[in-house]
């Protein structure tokens, strides 16, 4: 079970699970520390990967004047930056629960439910920090339909990402 709390942390960074068919492909026989290793690098690689596709997506759906996209996309960037912090933590807070899959006290697991539920609230303030910075570059439409898509986009890769996560409860 522990495998497959781990093969979940490739589809965080995955995200849309397009690609859950080759992270759930077998490697070669490795020891545990550079399996470990090396599927942190394969996360970081597929996280990068899934941001640019985002930013595609975003950019194909939010129709940004020429002068709008200039001001809007460093905006953009820092925001996407102060949102992989957290989605660092929330990274670190699957690999916790897979380490701890199968041994997992009560403790434990109201401790990661409440810093994920934490994680969440970081999210929705990140969000309301950036509204009016947003708004100092486009008009307030376009703010909105950004968040739109921002939510959609993250609720899409949430969606799976519980999908695939085994329930606490399962591991007794």
């Amino acid at each position: 079970m522990r495998a497959k709390v781990l093969s979940v942390l490739v589809l965080t960074a995955v995200g849309l699970g397009s690609t859950w068919t080759l992270v759930r492909a077998t490697p070669p026989a490795q020891t545990a520390t550079n399996s470990e290793s090396a599927l942190d690098q394969y996360v970081q690689l597929l996280r990068r990967d899934i941001r640019s596709q985002v930013k595609q997506l975003i950019a194909a759906n939010l129709k940004l004047t020429d002068t709008e996209a200039t001001k809007f996309w460093p905006v953009y960037d820092r925001y996407t930056a102060d949102l992989v912090k957290i989605n660092d933590q929330r990274y670190a807070l699957i690999k916790e629960y897979a380490d701890h899959w199968g041994t997992m006290t009560n403790d434990q697991a109201l401790g990661l439910a409440k810093r994920s539920g934490a994680l969440d609230e970081q999210i929705a303030q990140l969000r309301t920090m950036y509204l009016p910075t947003f708004n100092q570059v486009v008009p307030g439409t376009k703010v909105a339909t950004f968040f739109q898509l921002d939510r959609r986009i993250q609720e899409l890769i949430d969606l799976q990402l519980a999908s695939q996560l085994p329930l606490v409860q399962e591991q007794y």
